[in-house]
């Protein structure tokens, strides 16, 4: 009996931290073919080319798609959209796969979905159902959602949501956040280990800080970036930044960063890629996360790591009692970050419970997997009824 081929994509480092404990398991499952596609920022020398990462973690990329060949505007965007409608076209039709398998809300999987929808192929979300009032993030996921046939939202209240879209309740699953299997089989780096490997002192209080452009505003980032800098001076802490990701006037913010952190480089660093093995170290170690990630409201908890979220980004996102909403005014940003630095918060957090975790075996992979494997393949799994709510008059 041929292997049901699984065809994964990633387009991002943050995404493919997600990604990595699942394609593992279908890598290792004698039943199935995995066909792994890397594409976005993985082929971009501007994000650190990480799709080397991805071979180094022992994977064989299928097939690398340059879709980032414009600029970082609103028309740059679309282009690049159109252009990964094309490409994953084409690859589909090469490759042939039963089931394609995409997570998040990055517009370059939308051209991957919209391919897999148009060529008849099934197609499993993972992260759906989630809200971010910020950013356009928000319409293509659910787009994604729409277009997708079997469901894996990692918290109830986001499956309920994806329900309440129309998706079938006998294919909407709930296992929890997978990228968390992670922290169960990580050997994590200890604060000095992290020092050597970043080349910048870690000695003392450290926060770590990421900021994405609020994608759904016109042409703020560097007024917020700006802002977010100025509050960060007025604390003695060392700060590590990360890039913000290929959104619209992503690289603006990149470039004050970088500027930012040459101005004083005993105190700040910025670091284009992490990795997920460091990425996760600095979560355990350092003493507070400040920005807009993502990572702030589904890892974080994991490590009782107190997060000032800032601004609408990650608004309505489902989140656990580390994390300290902040506007965006730098008095704010002060004010939440001595709170988050405060005994008092700090002790509060012990045994906080991350929402994104369900079973806490470090198995959401395993079960999505088998899912991808056992499911049938039908004409009835792409031909969709819309689930109806009853509703209350």
């Amino acid at each position: 009996m041929p292997k049901r081929k699984i065809c994964v994509i990633t387009g991002s480092r943050a995404e493919y931290g997600h990604l990595y404990p699942i394609l593992k398991e279908i890598k290792h499952d004698p039943k199935l073919q995995l066909q792994l596609i890397a594409t976005g920022m993985h082929m971009s020398s501007q994000f650190g080319l990480t799709c080397k990462n991805i071979e180094k973690d022992g994977f064989r990329i299928t097939k690398k798609l340059h879709v980032l060949r414009f600029d970082d505007s609103e028309v740059g965007i679309t282009k690049s959209v159109g252009l990964g409608c094309s490409l994953f076209a084409d690859t589909f039709a090469e490759l042939k796969p039963n089931i394609v398998v995409l997570l998040g809300d990055r517009y370059e999987l939308l051209s991957a979905a919209i391919a897999a929808y148009i060529g008849r192929i099934a197609i499993a979300h993972i992260h759906g159902g989630e809200t971010t009032a910020g950013a356009f993030d928000e319409g293509i996921r659910h787009s994604i959602s729409k277009m997708a046939t079997i469901h894996f939202p990692a918290t109830e209240d986001y499956r309920r949501r994806i329900i309440q879209m129309g998706e079938n309740p006998k294919r909407v699953f709930n296992f929890g956040s997978p990228g968390l299997d992670y922290l169960k089989q990580c050997a994590f780096l200890t604060k000095d280990e992290l020092s050597k490997d970043l080349k910048f002192d870690l000695t003392g209080q450290v926060a770590l800080a990421t900021f994405h452009p609020v994608t759904l505003e016109n042409n703020t980032a560097k007024t917020q970036i700006q802002i977010l800098l100025k509050a960060i001076q007025d604390f003695d802490f060392k700060v590590v930044f990360t890039a913000a990701n290929a959104d619209t006037q992503g690289t603006r913010i990149n470039k004050q960063l970088k500027k930012f952190c040459r101005a004083n480089p005993k105190k700040y660093s910025f670091i284009e890629n992490l990795g997920q093995r460091r990425y996760y170290s600095c979560l355990k170690n350092f003493d507070v996360m400040i920005g807009n990630s993502s990572s702030g409201i589904v890892e974080a908890p994991s490590f009782g790591l107190p997060v000032v979220n800032i601004g609408d980004r990650q608004k309505n996102r489902v989140r656990a009692a580390n994390v300290i909403d902040s506007d965006l005014k730098s008095a704010h940003i002060k004010r939440s970050i001595e709170k988050a630095l405060s005994k008092k918060f700090i002790h509060s957090l012990k045994g906080v419970k991350n929402p994104y975790v369900r079973f806490r075996d470090g198995r959401a992979s395993y079960r999505i997997k088998e899912v991808l494997k056992k499911i049938e393949l039908s004409e009835g799994l792409l031909k969709k009824d819309f689930f109806d709510l009853q509703f209350v008059a």
